[in-house]
């Protein structure tokens, strides 16, 4: 029964993409509308026995991908960028399709010995909403490139004459990416507490510990850019990509290592 779920999930991830990739004769949204809470239910639903299971969180792997496409999907639908930016549907949609089944699919538990105390469960919250607020962010970038260089070329947005005007779209990306900041500030101060608690001192210097604080320097890098030198356009885009690089390379890119290759 559970695999069913995923597969359904999984599913109408794919009929939502479908709607939003240029071509597809629904570029206007609607389908995907009404289908994408049901997708996300289904989501949550298919999840939520697969993490939460009886012995502790299980975040492995393939459910720490498919939460984030989750939640990537959530917050590009509430932060409104699935409707001002479809294109940004096409590929979150696309990727969650994929991700709904990894937990079906591929079993290797990785149960979270912290699991019952509040702040761990608070602090692993904190960071999958701050890692998918700034993926969304990435991905509204590039979108915004290609955007860009259309219209240097004269030719109209791929999405349709709705795209709103790019210094709009640069707004409502610097708004986000100030929300993920605050939430990946969190995360660190959080994650510090957590370090004491189970190493008995602060930090415990670790890959994902190191690229996590590059992430947060690049983003405040760019932060105070933006509102001490004007940054944007290219140049902002560049910074905005190379933090959710690093914040990439922190959390699911620590855990591949750790399960996939060493087996650990």
């Amino acid at each position: 029964m559970a695999i069913l779920i995923h597969v359904l999930a999984a599913a109408l991830y794919g009929v939502a993409a479908w709607t939003r990739w240029p071509g597809s004769g629904k570029a206007d949204g609607g389908m995907a509308r009404a289908i994408l809470p049901i997708a996300l239910a289904a989501h949550a639903a298919a999840l939520l026995p697969a993490v939460a299971t009886p012995e502790g969180l299980d975040i492995a792997l393939p459910n720490a991908i498919s939460v984030v496409a989750g939640l990537v999907v959530l917050v590009a639908w509430a932060s409104g960028f699935l409707h001002t930016l479809p294109g940004s549907g096409a590929i979150a949609l696309s990727v969650a399709a994929v991700a709904a089944l990894f937990p079906a699919l591929f079993r290797d538990p990785h149960r979270f010995s912290y699991a019952g105390e509040a702040w761990a469960t608070l602090h692993i919250a904190v960071a999958l909403t701050a890692y998918a607020i700034l993926l969304v962010a990435a991905l509204a970038a590039l979108l915004m490139t290609g955007l860009e260089k259309r219209l240097h070329r004269g030719l109209p947005a791929a999405d349709g004459e709705g795209t709103p005007p790019l210094l709009t779209l640069e707004r409502y990306l610097f708004r986000l990416i100030a929300v993920g900041f605050v939430l990946l500030s969190l995360t660190l101060a959080s994650g510090a507490l957590f370090s004491e608690e189970v190493f008995g001192r602060p930090f415990k210097l670790t890959h994902k510990s190191l690229f996590s604080f590059l992430a947060w320097i690049t983003f405040a890098a760019l932060l105070v850019g933006r509102w001490r030198f004007g940054w944007r356009g290219r140049r902002a885009r560049v910074w905005i990509l190379a933090g959710a690089g690093l914040l990439m390379l922190a959390y699911l890119g620590s855990k591949f290592v750790l399960e996939v290759l060493l087996q650990r």
